[in-house]
């Protein structure tokens, strides 16, 4: 396989993947079909990409056709020594500053995902969102902002996409228009193409952190409060099966992260996710990645499969990435049979639409079940319901930890055990923090008989009842 082909494939080395027994070599053909045109638009710009790409098309050329692209410094700086050799035997005279983002630009078109290898590099940048090539926009502290930067065209967008799917075993063509998919570095990747979307590509990729949060982090932003992270942290030793739910971007997969550091590592986890993205620090973990169904239509492996097959793998625990089908009954059957301290995320308004939506969910399996015996299921199934939010000044906030409390008649009764308080804004933040409503869990007797002992003063004094 070629150089540019293995580019244009994603096989480069931030995939981690090798070609065969060639171990990242490739073969360098004719590059006369393959020539990079430079983009349509004002002079200025087509005089800067016709330069790009004139610079990029014989660098490619003059690359040793067995170079191991897996070992990105040692090509990186083979890169740098050709540019130079490039620039001056074409007489091309660019300022420093010129010169360096071109290289760069070149070297993330090579060993990177093109003009967003730079975005994805920021660590304060915690989504990218690619609306056709001319639009480009991030989220920093919350906020969304427009990046001046762009694609050279559709099929520049297209050839990034691809380099994202190819090494996953995924696709995406006019038959498949849309794909989740996911980094090296577990960044969630979401990618709609024509003809379902009318701007061009679009690319969404929600960024993990290099460097993940900690407990300390968490606290230290205001997003839990100590005494609501150590009740927290007691459900899950105690093995309470725990729902976060929230908004889209609120901060669920981070904060299921942060709880699944709390188990204990002599236990074996089984994790299910559409794509593979949870950072569990255990030893004894299993990940498990459903697959959409192949060119034929056929092959598919949903998250219901994949949870009904752990089951028989012996789990201590099962963690599914989001229930958003028909598989919520399976989970709640999962949590029923004995793999209690299981934990998953759900997308809803609040704690009480969060059992609803389950509900809903659940009837989604097609087993004509009675909404009574439904919801006894949850209520027998589900502990815990953490709520997190993303307030108005982009704030992540876990805002309701609430305790299944049972049944009264068909309705399943909650009580809030820890609530946020918001007690106005100033200088567009929001102020307040998540309270303790003084009321104790009945769950505590679980927490103790499981040797935790939380002193009583966690909990507050009085409060508000359940409801």
């Amino acid at each position: 396989m070629s150089l540019l082909r293995r580019i244009e494939k994603g096989q480069t080395g931030q995939s981690g993947q090798g070609d065969g027994a060639g171990g990242g070599q490739g073969r360098i053909k004719s590059l006369q079909s393959r020539r990079i045109a430079p983009p349509e638009g004002d002079a200025q710009r087509d005089a800067y990409y016709d330069l790009k790409s004139r610079v990029q098309n014989r660098l490619l050329s003059e690359l040793d056709p067995t170079t191991d692209i897996t070992q990105v410094a040692v090509v990186r700086g083979t890169i740098r020594d050709l540019f130079e050799q490039v620039l001056t035997e074409e007489n091309i005279v660019l300022s420093r500053q010129e010169k360096h983002r071109l290289f760069e630009q070149i070297a993330a078109e090579i060993l990177g995902f093109g003009p967003l290898q730079m975005l994805l590099e920021d660590d304060e940048i915690t989504e990218i969102m690619v609306n056709g090539p001319k639009n480009i926009y991030i989220e920093k502290r919350g906020k969304l902002a427009r990046v001046p930067m762009s694609f050279e065209s559709d099929e520049h967008v297209m050839r990034i996409i691809e380099r994202i799917v190819a090494p996953l075993g995924r696709r995406i063509d006019e038959s498949s228009p849309y794909v989740d998919a996911r980094l090296p570095d577990g960044s969630r990747v979401n990618a709609v193409i024509p003809p379902i979307s009318l701007v061009g590509p679009v690319l969404t990729i929600r960024k993990f952190s290099r460097n993940p949060i900690t407990i300390e982090q968490l606290v230290k932003f205001g997003s839990v409060t100590p005494e609501s992270l150590q009740f927290m942290k007691a459900c899950v030793e105690a093995r309470l099966n725990v729902i976060i739910s929230g908004g889209t971007g609120s901060g669920k997969t981070t904060l299921l992260n942060i709880l699944s550091q709390f188990i204990p590592s002599d236990e074996r986890i089984l994790t299910i996710e559409n794509a593979a993205e949870l950072q569990l620090r255990q030893e004894h973990v299993v990940t498990l990645e459903s697959r959409p169904p192949n060119i034929e239509g056929t092959g598919e492996i949903t998250i219901r499969k994949l949870v009904v097959n752990s089951l028989r793998m012996r789990p201590d625990r099962v963690i599914v990435g989001e229930i958003r089908d028909e598989e919520a009954l399976d989970m709640l059957q999962a949590m029923n049979t004995g793999h209690d301290g299981s934990m998953t995320t759900a997308h809803s308004n609040s704690p009480r639409d969060t059992l609803a939506r389950i509900e809903t969910m659940a009837m989604m399996a097609g087993m004509e079940l009675p909404i009574r015996a439904i919801r006894e299921q949850i209520a027998s199934a589900i502990d815990v319901v953490v709520h997190q939010e993303r307030l108005r000044d982009g704030t992540r906030k876990v805002v309701n930890v609430t305790e299944i409390s049972g049944m009264e008649g068909d309705v399943i009764t909650m009580t809030d055990i820890f609530v946020f308080e918001q007690r106005g804004i100033e200088d567009g933040k929001v102020i307040g923090e998540l309270r303790p409503t003084g009321l104790r869990p009945k769950a505590i007797s679980q927490i103790e008989a499981a040797g935790i002992h939380l002193p009583p003063s966690i909990f507050g004094v009085g409060g508000r009842r359940g409801y």
